[in-house]
């Protein structure tokens, strides 16, 4: 009986001891379950804080993860070829240990197009405006969303970002031809990349002279590539548009054929004069165009405008001098009774140099990127830009592109150097400057001695980079005919009329009838209505092109009528099957589209 009782007393004590041990360790692992609870909490914490300083916006970390993990990342672009895609990215990441963009896939990713290899045939797209150069591709990595478990915690941009690369941001045309035109346009074909959007620059420069520009984009501080370190090793965008438009560049730089402009030009001066605009009130600048006045202006008015104008000079400090400069201010004084103001990269800030260009009568400058500046001119202004020695003017036009552009009203003369004894070379500068020292006697014997710089692919042509680093003293007697001579062309500025520029549209109820006089004559008769938008025009001139094509045949017979009707009977075949197309023209060369094709049976 004794011995029972002390066998339950020892088994009701180990169930005792059993039963505290498992709480003891219920509580522990609760314990560690806080613990970890509080870790993730605090990490989480930590990872939010850290989104909240690369931005204002607020961000729910925890539901941003869940959604990178459980969605991945989701990609639709526009485009047919990297050279004109853009891509808009959900939850792009980048890993600044690798130096790459990832992918995360997911059930749920999308990913279009879906290319496959081709991918890298040769990018994704050009993170630059500049067309398909190989420094400036974009691509990405690809890791399943369950690898996220092993990676360093992701911090979230909760900034809408335009991601790009900045060509040349130390140069000024290049960071208003390659970089800011672009963005800025980029901008408005997605309507969330608006004031509040941020830019992320990929290239991996510094900031460079002119990042205050870049500045005016956007309300928010761009961000670059090597700044992207100190927010850890994995950044996510939750929302990014990666590429830039290229509609708005004009010019070619001479990587694949001889510099020059674009084949296939898509933006008019409207364009450039609109993104000036909108930069100059970001610069608190103001100007009234009398081009763009509704009424006209007193005798007296115009009086006093005439005194107001002036002429502005670009005037260079290190390279590329003008070294005759206050003989050429006096000379451009007396021969237009202007006043000359003299401006300076240099010494002058950007947004004071603009005020002066905005209302300047005159802009001259030696070739150089500080012509890019042109863009700012009022309407009627006359660009002129000065040539060194032995550089043909046709060969380097990116500043007289521009003025050229339809819509940008301005008036481009050159002038170029052809005294050789009138020039100053340096040819113990570093090559990058012109120096011709580091080559082989021959070759720089052979550089001397031409007087014309044969054509010639970017970037390092060494007897471009001598001649184009040239001072100049500027003969003053040919300057000044150069100058006279070029202005007897200009053109009188005439306020623009939205119907100049509008094209018509498709002619309206097109016919065609037919009739056989004999078995060798017949006639075809077309008939058609004016374009609809035509009745709510005043248009000068309005005629119609109509093309006639034998059926099976590959030629076809046009003509030009000023007439809604027309009946040709000149080599129109009995018994024979005709195709027509029928367009209107609107001052001689605004083109409408071709109406339906007719078939018309003789």
């Amino acid at each position: 009986m004794r011995a029972s009782v002390a066998g339950c007393r020892m088994s009701l004590g180990a169930l005792l001891n059993g039963l505290l041990v498992s709480v003891v360790a219920a509580l522990l692992w609760k314990y560690s379950k806080l613990s970890e609870h509080v870790a993730l909490l605090e990490e989480e914490l930590h990872m939010t804080q850290q989104s909240q300083e690369l931005s204002q916006a607020r961000i729910d970390y925890h539901v941003a993860l869940q959604a990178l993990q459980q969605h991945g990342t989701r990609m639709v672009c526009t485009g047919k070829m990297h050279t004109d895609r853009i891509c808009r990215f959900d939850y792009l990441c980048y890993s600044s240990e690798a130096e790459e963009f990832v992918f995360f896939h997911s059930n749920s990713s999308v990913m279009l197009p879906n290319l496959g290899s081709r991918r890298f045939q040769p990018a994704l797209l050009d993170l630059s405006s500049v067309e398909d150069h190989n420094t400036q591709y974009f691509n990405f990595l690809e890791l399943p969303a369950a690898a996220l478990k092993f990676m360093p915690k992701p911090v979230f941009v909760p900034d809408v970002t335009l991601i790009l690369n900045r060509f040349n941001p130390d140069n000024l045309m290049h960071v208003f031809h390659d970089d800011l035109l672009p963005a800025f346009f980029t901008m408005r074909q997605y309507s969330d990349l608006d004031d509040e959007a941020r830019l992320v620059f990929m290239e991996g420069w510094a900031e460079g002279p002119h990042f205050d520009l870049y500045r005016l984009l956007s309300s928010k501080q761009p961000l670059l590539k090597e700044q992207l370190r100190n927010f850890g090793k994995l950044m996510c965008f939750t929302k990014s548009y990666v590429g830039l438009s290229k509609m708005t560049t004009w010019y070619q730089y001479g990587f694949v054929q001889p510099q020059g402009p674009k084949a296939n030009i898509l933006v008019s001066g409207n364009e450039i004069r609109h993104f000036a605009s909108a930069l100059m009130g970001k610069m608190n600048i103001t100007r009234m165009e009398e081009a763009e006045k509704d009424g006209g202006s007193s005798e007296q008015e115009r009086d006093r405008d005439k005194k107001d104008e002036y002429i502005a000079v670009f005037s260079r400090s290190t390279t590329r001098l003008i070294l005759n400069e206050a003989e050429l201010i006096m000379a451009l004084a007396q021969e237009f009774q202007m006043r000359v103001v003299t401006l300076s990269l240099e010494e002058q800030s950007f947004p004071s140099i603009i005020q002066v260009i905005s209302a300047a009568s005159m802009l001259v400058s030696m070739h150089g990127a500080q012509l890019i500046t042109s863009m700012f001119l009022p309407r009627g202004a006359t660009v002129v830009e000065l040539f060194p020695f032995a550089v043909n003017p046709e060969q380097y036009t990116p500043y007289k592109t521009l003025a050229s552009l339809p819509g940008m009203d301005l008036h481009y003369i050159c002038w170029r150097n052809s005294i050789e004894e009138n020039t100053v070379t340096h040819p113990d500068r570093p090559w990058e400057q012109g120096g011709i020292a580091h080559l082989e006697k021959e070759e720089q014997q052979r550089i001397l001695a031409s007087t014309d710089v044969p054509r010639h692919l970017c970037c390092r042509n060494p007897e471009w980079l001598f001649r184009i680093y040239q001072d100049t003293l500027v003969d003053i007697p040919s300057f000044l005919m150069v100058l006279k001579d070029g202005m007897k062309s200009k053109p009188a500025l005439k306020k623009t009329k939205i119907t100049s520029t509008v094209h018509p549209g498709r002619v309206r109820e097109a016919h065609c009838q037919t009739s056989v006089q004999n078995p060798n004559e017949a006639k075809l008769t077309v008939s058609w209505q004016i374009p609809w938008n035509l009745k709510y025009l005043k248009v000068r001139e309005v005629k119609y092109e109509v093309w006639i094509q034998e059926q099976g045949e590959n030629t076809y017979m046009p003509y030009i009528l000023p007439q809604q009707n027309y009946t040709f009977s000149e080599n129109i075949k009995p018994f024979t099957t005709y195709l027509v197309w029928v367009r209107c023209i609107f001052n001689k060369n605004l083109l409408g589209p071709f109406a339906d094709v007719l078939t018309c049976r003789t």
